[in-house]
């Protein structure tokens, strides 16, 4: 029952993302002419990948404990494109972690909403962290959070290597963007079928 669940939680963000990316519009939006049309930008990660992750264990505490370890993630395409979700698993020190990630675009900003969920919570995490790329391989999406307390700004940065590499890394700031501090690595490596 609960994965029923978390699939329902995320049929209804994705629902709801597209009511607001389409509302009062009676077709699909064609970008402007000062927007890069991006909505290809994720086609690099669909597929299967073996991730090697890196994460500090205290974020912004001046600490330089990290630990390492492995895990998987599936990408595959939804909506022919103007969405996409994946599904992580990986073996971190403090457990298993099961997670999935998924990705909205809107046509008129260029840009693209990312929503987390971890099945140990079983519940998608708002905001969503939203960005897009350069066009030259390199992405950058941002959001406001809380952490332990007090407020942050949250970055994931997406760097395509090749065709069968890319980095995700995520980074905190707590002064509004002034200095950020890298907290989590994954280096992607793809899955040969």
């Amino acid at each position: 029952m609960r994965k029923s669940g978390l699939i329902v939680r995320i049929v209804l963000v994705v629902f709801l993302a597209a009511m607001a990316s389409f509302a009062n519009d009676k077709a699909k939006p064609e970008p402007s002419a000062s927007v890069r049309d991006g909505q290809h930008d994720f086609d690099f990660w669909m597929g299967s990948w073996k991730v090697h992750n890196r994460r500090l264990l205290k974020p912004l505490t001046g600490s330089n404990a990290w630990v390492e370890f492995d895990g998987t993630t599936v990408a595959r395409p939804v909506w022919g494109g103007l969405a996409n979700m994946d599904e992580y698993e990986g073996d971190a020190p403090s457990g298993h972690i099961r997670g999935m990630t998924v990705r909205t675009y809107n046509t008129k900003t260029g840009d693209w909403s990312l929503y987390w969920a971890n099945a140990s919570l079983g519940e998608i995490a708002m905001p969503p962290t939203v960005g897009h790329f350069d066009g030259k391989g390199k992405g950058e999406f941002f959001d406001k959070e809380d952490y332990n307390g007090k407020p942050i700004v949250v970055r994931y940065t997406w760097t395509v290597i090749d065709n069968d590499h890319c980095r995700w890394e995520q980074a905190f700031s707590a002064d509004d963007g002034k200095t950020w501090e890298t907290n989590w690595t994954m280096e992607n490596t793809r899955v040969k079928e």
